[in-house]
């Protein structure tokens, strides 16, 4: 199997598991949505936004880390696993109890205290999960995490839908995450002991020091990360309530569906591009330039079709109660090519280990994203907040290009035709979509076939995309 199937093998594990989570995730969110109205719906994201900050002291970078040097190492993969297993669960001790003392300095409600914990313990799974997905990334052995995801989702489905059938409460709601998420620990667990054998602990500071030296760039940048995407929920909620914070995160549920691509992209070419700068530094630059025009490929036409319709989808999804999320769907929509472009730009710059740029440009962005915030939501509030996350991807699209530019990695001018062509190809079918004003049902198969006509008028596919496309028919 060449590198090309390899790659297509572990993106269509992962594309079905992300579809049927993604399918999942689309259900629960309109039972949760639904079920616990607009306010307690709030606490449930505010629960999920502070745990994903916090949840950077449980991993410090290290599942990103160990993913890019075990695929450049593979005989060592026993030495990260013993070690660092145990080091993280002294850090998911860590995190409990700092959790605790920062919500009751807070002076949170005991309910709004207490869903946090539950999801706490959810974001250590989640963690050692995390961690567990790295190892088998970096032997280009998806299938395990595609097939826990799918375990996970299920589960949660099922959970959240005995919880309604019962009106067990938001309690419920909040344990039904964290056992279906011990429940895809365990399952990981027992497929890394089938590959590699049961871990046998140690503790090897010298060996932890190294690795958490090594991994604290990756740790800064997505603690920065995380607080753009997430310190606007926080932020919301403190500022404006929970009414403003429950439709703000019903918006950004919706957006996070189709980030779904970019999490298949990263899972599988972190560690391709990661064994390339070791083997073969020509493919870096093929691979970078692909992927960007791919991804794009894919979410210009949704990103397009989203924008029109998001009134009709809020209201399908989650009933006319939430009607005013709609607005920020048309702006957060925006913030996905630019989450493209910067992914795929960060992803290169940690392979050929760049990380430390990659740590400051998030650096960067997170301050001016915190900054926007905090002079948006007081004007405009959860629109303000939308606009702040989209101000802060475009800022790190110019600084990721900038730092490529100076390396040996500098995208070719036929990047950039491929890139036109394809928002040409948005134009037309925006410019289609506004004039024909079709309902939402219609515009699926017709937009379709308008974008697919613009990509062959304006010759978007190439030479380069015909070869990969047989070289994936080949047996």
């Amino acid at each position: 199997m060449n590198q090309i199937q390899s790659i297509f093998k572990n993106t269509s594990w992962l594309s079905i598991s992300q579809i049927i989570t993604s399918i999942c995730a689309f259900l629960w969110t309109i039972i949760i949505a639904r079920y616990l109205g607009v306010s307690e719906y709030g606490i449930v994201s505010f629960a999920i936004s502070f745990t994903a900050l916090m949840g950077i002291v449980m991993d410090i970078g290290i599942s990103t880390y160990i993913t890019r040097e075990i695929a450049k190492h593979k005989d060592l993969v026993k030495k990260y696993v013993n070690n660092i297993f145990l080091f993280k669960l002294i850090l998911a001790i860590i995190l409990f109890i700092l959790s605790v003392l920062i919500l009751y300095l807070l002076d949170y409600s005991f309910l709004t205290i207490l869903i946090t914990l539950i999801f706490t313990i959810e974001l250590i799974f989640m963690s050692m999960v995390g961690f567990l997905n790295g190892v088998f990334q970096a032997f280009e052995k998806v299938k395990y995490q595609a097939i826990g995801s799918i375990l996970n989702s299920s589960l949660l489905l099922i959970g959240i839908l005995i919880t309604l059938g019962l009106d067990l409460g938001i309690i419920s709601i909040a344990l039904s995450y964290t056992i279906s998420y011990c429940i895809f620990f365990s399952y990981m667990f027992l497929e890394y002991i089938n590959n590699f054998n049961l871990p046998k602990f140690e503790l090897d500071l010298t060996f932890i020091k190294e690795v958490v030296i090594g991994s604290i760039p990756f740790g800064l940048t997505n603690f920065f990360y995380t607080i753009y995407f997430s310190i606007d929920i926080v932020m919301l909620s403190f500022l404006t309530g929970n009414y403003a914070t429950g439709l703000y995160k019903s918006a950004y549920n919706i957006i996070n569906v189709f980030t779904t691509f970019f999490v298949v992209y990263q899972a599988v070419l972190f560690p391709v591009m990661s064994k390339f700068f070791k083997e073969s530094q020509d493919l870096i630059r093929v691979s970078y330039e692909l992927s960007i025009k791919y991804l794009l490929l894919i979410i210009i036409p949704l990103s397009v079709g989203v924008f029109f319709y998001a009134r009709p989808i809020v209201d399908f999804i989650y009933s006319n109660q939430y009607s005013l999320a709609s607005t920020p769907i048309q702006i957060l929509i925006w913030t996905v090519p630019f989450l493209f472009i910067n992914g795929a730009a960060s992803i290169l710059l940690n392979a050929i280990d760049k990380e430390k740029t990659v740590t400051k440009i998030y650096i960067m962005a997170a301050i001016f994203n915190v900054c926007l915030n905090l002079i948006l939501i007081p004007l405009y509030s959860y629109d303000g907040a939308a606009i702040a996350t989209v101000l802060s991807e475009i800022l790190i699209t110019f600084l990721t290009l900038y730092h490529i530019s100076k390396t040996n990695y500098e995208p070719d001018l036929r990047l950039f035709e491929s890139v036109l062509k394809l928002i040409i190809c948005g134009i037309i079918l925006a410019i289609a979509l506004n004039y024909l004003n079709l309902s939402i049902w219609l515009t699926i198969p017709i937009g379709l076939m308008i974008y697919l006509i613009s990509l062959f008028l304006t010759k978007s596919i190439d030479e380069t995309d015909k070869y990969i496309i047989k070289e994936l028919l080949r047996k």
